[in-house]
């Protein structure tokens, strides 16, 4: 009889770097998740104020992007449909007034509007530039009158 050989398959090694790979990549994923959670948020993220906090902290304010909400101040609107530029002076509880510049389309409800929100910017002549406008318009958030059931019964009897 002859000897016959027998192949026994070879286990791989465990390679202890490969588990360290894995937990590196997936740090680096992680970091990268959080950077970009982080400039997303400081770059759309805008700190809220009244008007006269604006006014009185103009100095620090300039280039910083903030929001901000007033009355508008009646017959302030000053529309130039040529250049889209749409300029008007916005006030708060406290009488403080900031001239706002905002360049896009004028709202169609502009007329009707009697508060705005604006998300800009302070210019160093005063002027708040405005990137983004929101109209509140009253008359559009009115309840309808409620109507009681006597009220109902009154009608039918009427009729």
């Amino acid at each position: 009889m002859s000897e016959s050989t027998i192949l026994q398959p070879q286990i791989a090694a465990k390679n202890p770097n490969k588990k360290l790979k894995f937990i590196i990549g997936g740090v680096v994923i992680l970091a990268a998740i959080v950077y970009l959670m982080i400039t997303s948020i400081s770059s759309t993220g805008a700190y809220y104020i009244t008007v006269s906090d604006l006014t009185n902290q103009s100095a620090s304010a300039i280039g910083k992007k903030v929001r901000v909400e007033g009355t508008i101040v009646p017959d302030s609107e000053d529309w130039d449909a040529a250049n889209l530029m749409l300029k008007f002076r916005m006030q708060d509880e406290t009488g403080a007034q900031i001239v706002v510049a905002f360049h896009g389309s004028r709202p169609s409800n502009f007329a009707q509007a009697t508060e705005a929100i604006v998300e800009g910017e302070l210019l160093t002549d005063g002027t708040f530039r405005a990137d983004n406008l929101l109209l509140k318009c009253p008359s559009r958030y009115e309840e309808a009158p409620e109507v009681t059931e006597y009220q109902s019964l009154d009608a039918q009897s009427v009729q």
